[in-house]
């Protein structure tokens, strides 16, 4: 009953309404962008700042290098302790964190609301003044070597994706771990810490998101008092990113472990980011994604596979329409027991062509639409998870206009659209196939 009253509800809420919450953005003199998101529910802010760099802005040969400054910015400053950030925000009953990407990294604090201006003077504070010793370079390198061997060297799936990536970026950084290559890692040291910090963090290359109880009067004057008197860096430059040269050969990954207990295929091809003011073929590729895998039992993949020839235990289609640069759609499938990754590609391949030949079950694709719909409506709720869609977006070279026009583009798609692109993503040159499999297991 409560389905269908919701499904009832969606129909009434102006797609218009689903991003546009109350929103305000700014710019300050010294080129930092700001973002304010009212939500006036509950006394709690969220407090973010995100970089507009990330792994793939990284100088070649020092892989890593983002993602160890994020662990470094938790040091000394000229006004703070070590740690000291991190046991304020506890102090207060806050929350904090912290993430690298591939194309930003970003800072964050929820606390509440009065806490506002505590949360800028001490990130301000870390902007330009990190001071940075030996020991702490020492200490969080190793810390960081035994996350790479924890999430990466001891898990034989991270280490397969690790690769199926690498083949699939021919030059891009893209094809680069975020954490960084295990061998480059080692050698990372203080010069190149502060050089990499130097560079690019700064308030013309940083985005500050504040979202909930405030309002854009009172963010705005006290961005001023705390970010507004940091000096823009000029050594700030352009991203200028390695591309990919046309791609003219299909490339396959074939990985052995010992630990590998169930095999499994996966294929990835080069896909379009979504663009500033052109984000429709991202969208179209949002609802390929939804219909090849989305759900096991209604998906084209996973109805062929999993239901109806059971060749499969598992399916799946993805695609990250949020890239500064290209970005990639992939497909897997986890074998039944029994069935060869010879097999199961073949399934895959054949399924697919079926598809295009076919076309798109327009009743699932009207049901896939109110879905999207309905979790644009849940996202509403969700303050912190609407702060990061706009700290996401602005890194990535999309606007706040960009950000509020989504929810109306992806209710625009037609299933005319999703083909075109479906008959253009499809191209065995711009791929890479991948088995993951056992040291003992026939790869026919």
């Amino acid at each position: 009953m409560f389905n269908k009253l919701f499904a009832i509800l969606c129909l009434f809420v102006p797609v218009e309404a689903l991003a546009q919450s109350k929103t305000t953005d700014f710019m300050l003199d010294n080129g930092m962008q700001v973002v304010v998101i009212e939500d006036h529910r509950a006394p709690v802010v969220v407090h973010m700042v995100w970089y507009k760099v990330g792994s793939s802005d990284e100088p070649p040969g020092k892989s890593g290098i983002a993602h160890f400054l994020e662990h470094l910015m938790f040091k000394k400053t000229a006004n703070l302790a070590a740690g000291e950030l991190a046991d304020t925000v506890a102090a207060h009953g806050g929350s904090h964190n912290a993430f690298t990407s591939l194309d930003y990294t970003g800072y964050f604090q929820r606390v509440a609301a009065d806490r506002l201006d505590l949360m800028m003077q001490m990130e301000a504070d870390r902007m330009t003044g990190l001071q940075l010793s030996p020991d702490d370079i020492t200490v969080e390198r190793n810390v960081v070597i035994e996350e790479r061997n924890q999430r990466t060297e001891s898990a034989p799936g991270a280490l397969f994706n690790e690769h199926l990536q690498a083949a699939l970026f021919l030059n891009h950084p893209y094809g680069v771990p975020i954490i960084g290559w295990m061998h480059e890692l080692k050698t990372l040291n203080y010069d190149d810490a502060m050089a990499f910090y130097k560079q690019h963090y700064a308030p013309n290359n940083a985005v500050l998101v504040t979202a909930g109880d405030v309002t854009p009067e009172e963010v705005k004057a006290l961005a001023e008092q705390y970010y507004g008197v940091v000096p823009a860096n000029r050594a700030v430059t352009p991203r200028a990113r390695r591309q990919e040269p046309p791609h003219r050969a299909a490339r396959r990954v074939i990985f052995r472990d010992e630990r590998v207990a169930q095999p499994f295929f996966a294929r990835a091809y080069l896909a379009p980011e979504r663009n500033s003011g052109d984000q429709r073929t991202a969208a179209a590729l949002v609802y390929l994604a939804e219909i090849l895998g989305g759900s096991g039992a209604t998906s084209v993949l996973g109805k062929a596979l999993q239901y109806d020839t059971r060749q499969a235990i598992y399916t799946s289609a993805q695609y990250k329409p949020t890239a500064l640069d290209p970005s990639s759609f992939s497909l897997v499938a986890v074998p039944a027991p029994g069935v060869p990754l010879q097999q199961i590609e073949d399934a895959v391949d054949a399924t697919i062509t079926n598809f295009l030949t076919h076309g798109i079950d327009i009743e699932r694709f009207e049901r896939i639409k109110s879905q999207f719909r309905a979790s644009e409506i849940y996202a509403m709720d969700n303050v912190s998870g609407i702060a990061r869609r706009y700290g996401a977006a602005l890194t990535q070279g999309l606007t706040v206009a960009d950000v509020q026009a989504w929810p109306q583009i992806l209710q625009g798609v037609t299933p005319k659209e999703v083909m075109e692109i479906a008959e253009r993503l499809f191209d065995e040159k711009a791929s890479v196939t991948g088995w993951m499999m056992g040291p003992r297991e026939e790869t026919e």
